[in-house]
């Protein structure tokens, strides 16, 4: 196969082309001018783009990464020679989720169709190889120079230089029978593990229904005694509440009685008082208070005593007359003597009668107030003198010294009755304790209680027998269980017998890839070196290359071959190139050779090393086309 001509819709590529020759093809540009762009190109025109990578931190898939910059769909062409055919590969995008997966593969030229190719196949049908193993021989990315291992590329080459096939990989065979392993057991997981879960639990299970057996039977001892012993305290727990109702009652109907004739007393007592009371009402003073009324009555009896001191004089208007006659006569005389000392006379005379007769007006209108002021006294008590008040005292204390009386009765009787009351409410209080048979303290309620434990106990009992009954039921029949654990017993030997043939075809796989390896490192190695001492002018003459295409290198003078940790990065890329060039001699089929693709991995080289790996480059360019892009000059 060889690559004739590209133009590219892709990344920075805006619909530019770049043409090919046959042998060795130098593209030398500066950076960032698009080598390793060229280079996805070409993978991605035969392989196609993957639209189901995701980006993720510090990657981007291709399908984000090389999007055109112009914002134009992703599309291409790839003119090449395959099989003496001239041949034009075509992908475009019609869907943004679908990146150049519109693929045509036409003869130059002409609009036929290449039968049996498509967009899926296309690579590996020109290269003769898949993705897988392109990329990890014939195309040597950016950076990339190392060979990391992957069971297609083993089978590939391990089968092509031991047996010629390529239908095995020691990687996938080893980890399938470490998974059919895993699935017998892997650590505490697997079908052995769980068979034996399974069968120690049936065990425990038979076990443990062989002593829920014997459990069942003492259980059901215990309830046929639990229930003999209700029997019996029924029987006298119904004796003890008649005896202790027929106490109660009888106490009951005593305090009862003494209630009712307690009762009866103080309602007479309540009578008396209410005869005596009415006494003192009806009598003249029966609304007030005894001390006011003797206050009362004391001052009455001393107005009374007072009232009898003022009294009119005998004769009393007399000396009144006399001096007015003496008047009128002085008067007389005047008129016949004509003398001053007469008329003074007739004046003094005048007034003394005046005088004489107010007084007397004034004496006698005192006597008359304090008689009737002595009537109005005397009426009020009813009484004909003051002798009558204090026979109204006497008796006003008498009613009241009864009603007093009668009151204290009435306490006493009322004391009596609450007394009698409460003794009652008390007996009451107890015949309803000695009645409660579930909480008193009487021979009844123990019994009560014991009964109720008694029943208690067996509702425990037939709950428990219940419930082995439910867990035996639900465990099943034993001869079954027995029977299941037979089985798996013979299903875990079978089991084990193959967790044990697969560990000794493990290892005897192991052995055999070792052999195949004896042969397939060698030969790897043996290319390497060939390469590796071209590209150095001899100074490094071996190679070693491990399965996992990790290699060392040693020089003519080195005892021990050096890691790739001590090595320089020109040495280094120098070494990860000879292996590249070893698995690409390897790797890819035989006959027409598809083109080797390497972007910038001589950038570590000096100058001297530099036209080694060239020359090197030409050497193979004989007989397939070499694609080099590199930031050097040509």
């Amino acid at each position: 196969m060889k690559i004739n001509k590209l133009t590219a819709s892709f990344g920075r590529l805006e619909n530019e082309t770049l043409s090919f020759h046959e042998g060795l093809n130098i593209i030398s540009a500066p950076n960032e001018s698009g080598k390793s762009t060229w280079c996805a190109f070409i993978k991605a025109m035969l392989y196609g783009v993957d639209s189901s990578e995701r980006a993720k931190t510090g990657y981007l898939p291709d399908k984000t990464r090389y999007a055109p910059w112009s914002g134009a769909p992703m599309a291409g062409t790839m003119e090449l020679t395959a099989d003496r055919c001239d041949i034009t590969l075509t992908r475009s995008t019609k869907a943004k989720s679908g990146p150049m997966r519109e693929f045509s593969a036409t003869y130059t030229g002409s609009n036929v169709p290449v039968e049996g190719m498509t967009g899926s196949n296309a690579g590996e049908l020109l290269t003769g190889v898949s993705k897988d193993v392109f990329t990890r021989s014939a195309f040597v990315a950016q950076g990339a120079a190392a060979v990391s291992g992957s069971p297609e590329l083993e089978r590939r080459i391990g089968t092509i230089v031991s047996t010629g096939e390529e239908l095995s990989s020691y990687s996938e065979a080893d980890e399938r029978l470490r998974l059919w392993m895993r699935k017998r057991r892997y650590n505490r997981r697997g079908m052995l593990p769980e068979l034996e879960a399974k069968m120690d639990e049936t065990e425990r299970t038979l076990d443990s229904m062989g002593g829920s057996m014997r459990e069942l039977e003492l259980l059901e001892e215990q309830l046929e005694k639990a229930r003999r012993d209700c029997v019996s305290l029924e029987a006298a727990v119904t004796e003890s509440r008649k005896k202790q109702r027929r106490e109660a009652l009888d106490r009951l109907n005593q305090s009862r009685a003494e209630l009712k004739a307690s009762s009866e007393e103080h309602d007479a007592s309540l009578a008396a008082l209410a005869a005596r009371r009415e006494e003192l009402r009806d009598s003249p003073f029966g609304g007030q208070q005894r001390q006011e009324l003797e206050e009362q009555i004391h001052g009455d009896l001393e107005t009374l005593e007072q009232l009898k001191e003022p009294r009119t004089e005998r004769h009393p208007l007399l000396p009144a007359v006399l001096c007015f006659l003496l008047a009128i006569i002085c008067a007389a005389v005047y008129t016949a003597v004509d003398n001053i000392v007469v008329i003074i006379g007739a004046a003094v005379f005048c007034a003394a009668a005046v005088f004489l007769l107010l007084r007397y007006t004034k004496h006698k209108q005192a006597a008359q107030n304090a008689a009737a002021e002595r009537r109005r006294i005397l009426r009020k008590y009813r009484a004909s003198g003051p002798e009558d008040l204090t026979a109204i005292l006497t008796d006003f204390r008498a009613l009241e010294e009864k009603v007093a009386q009668a009151e204290q009765a009435e306490r006493d009787c009322r004391e009596r009755y609450e007394q009698a009351r409460e003794r009652q409410i008390r007996l009451e209080e107890e015949a309803l304790k000695e009645l409660d048979f579930s909480g008193g303290s009487s021979e009844a309620a123990k019994l009560s209680r014991e009964l109720s434990a008694a029943r208690a106990g067996a509702e425990r009992i037939s709950g428990q027998i219940a419930q082995l009954n439910g867990r035996l039921s639900a465990t099943g029949d034993p001869l079954v269980l027995s029977s299941s654990l037979s089985a798996m017993r013979e299903e875990y030997e079978l089991i084990e017998a193959e967790f044990e043939a697969l560990t000794l075809a493990k290892d005897v796989l192991r052995e055999a890839d070792e052999e195949i390896q004896s042969r397939f490192s060698p030969e790897l190695g043996r290319l390497a070196a060939r390469y590796m001492a071209s590209v150095t002018g001899g100074r490094y003459e071996d190679v070693l290359i491990n399965r996992d295409f990790s290699a060392r290198t040693r020089t003519k003078d080195d005892t021990v071959p050096r890691a790739a940790e001590y090595l320089s990065a020109g040495t280094l890329d120098l070494m990860y190139l000879a292996v590249r060039l070893a698995v690409c001699e390897l790797a890819m089929p035989e006959g027409e050779p598809c083109p080797l693709i390497i972007d910038d991995a001589l950038v570590n080289l000096d100058g001297e090393r530099y036209g080694q790996a060239i020359e090197l480059l030409k050497q193979i360019a004989r007989d397939r086309q070499v694609i080099l892009f590199t930031c050097r000059p040509a």
